[in-house]
């Protein structure tokens, strides 16, 4: 008994740093851009309304902290945490360490429904729920042709994640060359990269409910994704209900991308990428896992989204970025998996 709390004791530690970590690191990003405040006058001025600092805020610092800047972390935040999160589950949840919402075809399935949104002119809630329809659907698929293939190959989720993915990048390539090139084709074209330049509340409280009550959600199934981790048949044993716990995952995972997907377009890797660190950092049980997840995934795309806004004069897309970074890494952790050097 004394050995497991020694043993979770680090681990709680290391998500307390890492929630410290990215509060520091968001009131630091809202200083960072074009206009300079520093770290001490950014506390200074959302303290403002409840404790008026000595110096005055001026409209111009107000402007660029609330409205400008703040909705824009705050979507990275909730990004990051939702993608990171969906992964540690979906690797879980598959026994499989190179499962990510990307590599499963989730943001293939999402950016379909997206695009065919913006193709029709839907408003933003219908955007929202086409990606999550196709997301779902995309999942599915996978899902599906993993059964047929080979469910117990390691790669062979993979391998029909790359079959599914092609096939809807087919078919937004296909929507691509429908749309009209003076108006929808750039909307697309823009929107597939991937940013959170066109931040605002509206968009914040399109991306909060989703990601926030699907997260929670995820969060509390952490104790029984630690279980099926383990096996369907020893999850079994210990009275989980093995496919329905599967399918709600599913269906939570594709409302968090979708809702992602619907405000900033397809940002891909994380959901992949950060699992990983999470699990170097505080090993492989899901209890602790997923919440280390969370917070390094919004971490993770704060610190991209920062740098992606303020290296050159021009924003530099999201979904570059996250894939320099994201396939290397890909890389090297298919590589271990070759070698049975990563587990869950």
């Amino acid at each position: 008994m004394s050995g497991g709390a020694a043993v979770r004791r680090p681990a709680g530690a290391t998500v307390a740093v890492l929630l410290i970590v990215l509060t520091v690191a968001a009131i630091a990003a809202l200083g960072i851009g074009r206009y300079d405040i520093p770290f001490a006058r950014v506390i200074a001025i959302l303290l403002a309304p409840i404790s008026p600092p000595e110096v005055p805020v001026t409209p111009m610092e107000a402007n660029v902290v609330f409205t400008v800047r703040l909705p824009r972390i705050l979507l990275a935040v909730l990004a990051g945490a939702g993608l990171a999160l969906s992964g540690a589950a979906l690797q879980g949840v598959f026994r499989n360490p190179l499962v990510g919402p990307q590599v499963v075809g989730v943001s293939s399935g999402a950016a379909f429904g997206g695009t065919l949104a913006i193709l029709f002119s839907l408003p933003r809630y219908g955007l929202l729920a086409s990606a999550f329809a196709f997301g779902l659907s995309a999942l599915v698929l996978v899902y599906a042709l993993n059964g047929i293939v080979a469910r117990r190959n390691i790669l062979a989720l993979v391998l029909a994640g790359v079959v599914i993915t092609g096939f809807f990048s087919a078919l937004v390539s296909l929507l691509q060359y429908l749309a009209d090139t003076e108006d929808k084709l750039p909307a697309m074209v823009f929107w597939l990269l991937g940013s959170f330049a066109t931040a605002n509340r509206d968009k914040l409280l399109l991306v909060a409910a989703p990601v926030v009550l699907g997260g929670v959600l995820l969060i509390g199934l952490r104790w029984r994704i630690n279980l099926l981790s383990m096996g369907d048949e020893d999850a079994r044993t210990l009275g989980v209900a093995v496919e329905p716990l599967r399918w709600l995952v599913l269906v939570l995972v594709s409302c968090i991308v979708a809702a992602q997907v619907a405000v900033s377009g397809v940002i891909g890797w994380a959901g992949l990428v950060v699992p990983h660190m999470a699990r170097l950092l505080v090993g492989p049980d899901h209890r602790v896992m997923m919440p280390a997840s969370l917070l390094l995934g919004a971490l993770y795309l704060l610190a991209i989204d920062t740098v992606a806004r303020t290296v050159t004069s021009t924003e530099i897309p999201l979904g570059i970025l996250t894939a320099l970074i994201g396939t290397p890494v890909f890389a090297l952790v298919l590589r271990q998996t070759q070698k049975g050097g990563h587990g869950l």
